[in-house]
């Protein structure tokens, strides 16, 4: 006879009649089961597993009134309230960075242009209005550096997510004056990655600050919230970038799994109000076709899976073109941030010139995705002035296409590499889809399914984010019938570039095996860790705010 399974049990109450058997009838006999919730209050929460007690997860402990009194760390009722908090406090912001953003965008390529170029300069001399606000804007980006310090970026945030469990406020103002510098400058960068940073920094301040929270994986569930929100409200997408905040702390999957919920809440909040204060809508931005897909089949699955392996590929010889790129500015010791001014000229110079020959490469590309996916007039444009550039380079042939994506792609490589700060996620979604048109015209397949499976790829085998891209795109293109492409595109690419980790701190989660369970005595706070990592001696020692704040 096999032995019999050991199977987690939650710990039995004192009474019969608070008692549910494992027949389910609350008779006497059998081996207790289940437990109330007056139970979990009484003896305090624990299962067992064989014989070693373990404590059950923080969420659970009571009523919900008897915890909204309490306001114990990581509760439900503690949740609800800093997920709005924290949502009411990103959106805020998100919004302020937005109107400076788009303000300063229409300013210096439009505004300045119209009323002080335009009918006063030669006209062969237009094109030249892109070198000098390029260079001025990269000259920007390393003072801004220098003088207020390293504003970190994604792989940092995602470093601390994982160390520290919060980003420190210092890291604030750097990268606003960084990023802001960077996209105007028409680098290859976008919002997504400050607006991460921005708000998980502002999530764990309020958990710290402001609602004096101690316990690292609570502190931690606070900054994940603020990321979720930065991408819910930037993407429009509250599920699509809430996920896209957890999914991409590690290579593969969720592995932050038990704050889920309550970052996805927050999310939603902050999507509110961020686009109620801007006045943007939610819904898609793009229409790569006129008539959007009408159902899908089975053969879309290989579509998008062969579509996902080419944009893995690509990505791989991407992740191969920027190391070389990194160790030449390693090389010629660029990588200083004393150096940040040099760092970000010398970028600057591939940026402007394929800017100058390829219009199509500046920017971030959540914009001009719309005209590279439909191959339409480099006039439609929306940023950059003058549309037509150098040589009045226009995507109209498969050749072309295969160009700017490529262009785009090194084009990214020295944004990155110059020290510029900001996302890389649209930008690789407009070289995807470049090149998915570019395949397009080789390989019957619908044009949506091609560049939105060929983004999807290789997005996901850099960032490592298949749930979340899928939403994404599907969603900004209104394309609702092309998930089952997209999502078969994006876990081929996770699978085929599993070994290529591009994001070196995506690392597995240190207190995974004991992710499920909460116990107020045994989680470290934050103070622990800090301690461990500055090498103090004393647990009773006390740390202040500003060495917390700045611990690396």
């Amino acid at each position: 006879m096999s032995k019999p399974l050991n199977i987690p049990r939650i710990e039995q109450c004192d009474t019969e009649e608070e008692t549910l058997h494992s027949n389910g009838s609350g008779e006497e006999g059998g081996e207790s089961m289940y437990g109330t919730m007056k139970e979990l209050s009484k003896n305090g929460p624990g299962v067992t597993f064989g014989d070693t007690p373990k404590p059950m997860l923080g969420k659970v402990h009571s009523s919900f009134w008897e915890d909204l009194k309490s306001f114990a760390a990581g509760t439900i009722p503690q949740s609800i309230i800093l997920a709005i908090s924290i949502g009411i406090v990103c959106g805020i912001a998100a919004y302020f960075y937005y109107i400076v953003l788009f303000g300063l965008l229409d300013f210096t390529w439009h505004w300045i242009p119209e009323k002080l170029i335009i009918g006063k300069w030669p006209e062969e001399l237009y094109v030249m209005w892109i070198p000098i606000v390029g260079f001025l804007m990269a000259a920007g980006v390393g003072f801004s550096v220098v003088l207020l310090g390293e504003p970190g970026d994604l792989a940092y945030t995602i470093k601390c997510v994982h160390e520290k469990a919060y980003i420190s406020m210092s890291h604030v103002m750097p990268m606003v004056a960084a990023s802001q510098f960077s996209i105007l400058g028409g680098g290859s960068l976008g919002p997504e990655a400050p607006l991460v940073a921005i708000c998980a920094a502002l999530g764990g301040f309020v958990s710290r600050k402001v609602f004096k929270q101690r316990n690292r994986n609570v502190v931690r569930k606070h900054t994940l919230m603020g990321m979720a929100g930065a991408l819910a409200a930037f993407f429009g997408c509250p599920l699509g970038g809430s996920l896209f905040a957890l999914e991409v702390n590690s290579r593969m999957g969720i592995e932050y799994f038990e704050h889920m919920l309550e970052a996805i809440f927050c999310g939603e909040v902050c999507l509110a109000v961020f686009r109620g204060l801007s006045g943007l809508p939610i819904e898609p931005i793009w229409s790569i076709t006129a008539e959007k897909l009408e159902g899908a089949d089975p053969l879309q699955v290989i579509y998008g899976a062969f579509v996902g392996l080419c944009g893995a590929f690509v990505a791989f010889l991407f992740a191969m073109f920027h190391s070389k790129v990194m160790a030449m500015y390693a090389h010629f010791g660029l990588l200083d941030n004393k150096h940040a001014v040099k760092r970000a000229l010398s970028a600057a110079v591939v940026i402007i010139t394929l800017g100058m020959l390829i219009p199509q490469t500046m920017f971030w590309g959540e914009f001009e995705f719309q005209q590279i996916s439909t191959m339409a007039p480099a006039s439609e444009l929306d940023h950059i002035w003058p549309t037509y550039g150098l040589i009045g380079f226009e995507m109209d042939t498969a050749w072309k296409c295969l160009i700017v994506g490529f262009a785009k792609l090194v084009a990214i490589s020295f944004t990155v590499a110059g020290g510029y700060r900001g996302g890389f996620i649209f930008p690789f979604f407009a070289a995807g889809a470049a090149l998915g048109r570019a395949l397009q015209a080789v390989v019957p397949i619908p044009v949506s399914i091609a560049t939105l499976c060929f983004a999807a790829g290789i997005n996901v085998a850099i960032t490592r984010t298949s749930l979340a891209t899928t939403l994404i795109l599907s969603y900004l293109a209104g394309e609702q019938s092309a998930i089952t492409a997209i999502l078969s595109a994006s876990l081929c690419s996770l699978f085929a570039t599993g070994y290529m980790p591009f994001i070196k701190t995506q690392i597995v989660r240190s207190d995974i095996n004991s992710s499920l369970y909460y116990d107020r005595f045994v989680e470290p706070e934050i103070e622990e860790s800090i301690r461990s990592w500055r090498g103090l001696p004393s647990e009773d020692e006390e740390i202040p705010d500003d060495e917390e704040d700045n611990v690396v």
